[in-house]
């Protein structure tokens, strides 16, 4: 899957493709006996997304290797993805009931995918959440989930625009308020933009937010790869596991500004942990491989003095 400035995909296709993913290791996550999160509504989206190897990966249904040292890796593998995406899950979950709870009651979802925290979140009276996307994805979810029969927590209103047109015009016209306080969140999101159009994602957030605002977010460490090395072996760990999908090329190279700073120079005050320190938090143990780029991925969160 080769990336251009105007693509576009659906949830079948593309970085689209990697939702599904996420989706499914949620879904794994969730059935767990000692589960750190609750999201029901997973399992059923992969499967009326469709994609074989993804609605086999929740059924538990991969075929097993006949080499020993294979399939161990392959456990290894899929038991760090899904812990991985466990552990963000939870971060960002955390973080916008934290926002509710201080009194943020309009939220902001950038990315949205196949997240259905407008539907499982004990959101309280008023929230107001907004889920921007691609208009496939939008509308594939809104149909898939009136579909499933589920019912909004919160008050959902969707933005179907690409990030890298003007979703802020976008946004407003949904209903979205800029004198009110907003939590907002890119998650897992960063590497799919081109780094201008990071910057560019940081500067509307900035200019669209009241005093008190809050953001999640990660970024990649400094670790010496760059993003299609990265990609690459993003792609050979899910290889590994039997996905027949090219997920190497979606990923955009190119020199960004960091993060932290970023945010910090406009107003932002801004707090960081590296994701590993998480899977302590919620009861996880996170593998000693200094080889794994998850080493490397630092949880952010803002709030706009």
């Amino acid at each position: 899957m080769t990336r251009s400035d105007q693509d576009t995909w659906d949830l079948a296709s593309s970085v689209g493709a990697t939702a599904t993913m996420v989706a499914a290791a949620r879904a794994i996550a969730s059935a767990e006996p000692d589960a750190i999160i609750n999201d029901p509504f997973a399992a059923p989206l992969v499967r009326a997304v469709g994609l074989d190897f993804f609605i086999r990966l929740v059924d538990g249904d991969l075929p097993k290797s006949k080499a020993p040292a294979e399939a161990l890796e392959g456990e290894r593998d899929l038991r760090l993805e899904t812990d991985s995406m466990a552990v963000r899950t939870r971060f960002f979950d955390d973080f916008f009931l934290n926002a509710a709870r201080d009194g943020v009651t309009q939220s902001v979802i950038l990315a949205a995918g196949l997240d259905a925290r407008a539907y499982r979140l004990a959101w309280p009276p008023g929230a107001v959440v907004y889920e921007v996307d691609q208009p496939k994805v939008v509308e594939f979810k809104s149909a898939a989930m009136a579909n499933l029969g589920a019912e909004e927590t919160a008050d959902r209103r969707t933005v179907a625009i690409d990030l890298r047109e003007d979703w802020p015009a976008a946004l407003r016209r949904s209903g979205f308020d800029p004198s009110q306080p907003t939590s907002w969140s890119a998650e897992g999101l960063l590497m799919y933009l081109p780094p201008e159009a990071q910057d560019r994602l940081f500067d509307n957030i900035t200019d669209l937010s009241a005093p008190g605002s809050k953001l999640a977010t990660e970024y990649h460490g400094d670790s010496g790869r760059t993003m299609t090395q990265r990609a690459q072996q993003f792609n050979e760990r899910w290889a590994n596991l039997g996905c027949d999908i090219d997920l190497s090329g979606l990923f955009f190279d190119g020199e960004r500004s960091n993060v932290v700073e970023y945010l910090g120079e406009r107003g932002w005050e801004v707090t960081t942990r590296p994701r590993r320190e998480f899977f302590a938090d919620y009861g996880r143990v996170f593998p000693d491989d200094e080889e794994s780029q998850l080493r490397n991925i630092i949880a952010v969160t803002a709030a706009l003095r």
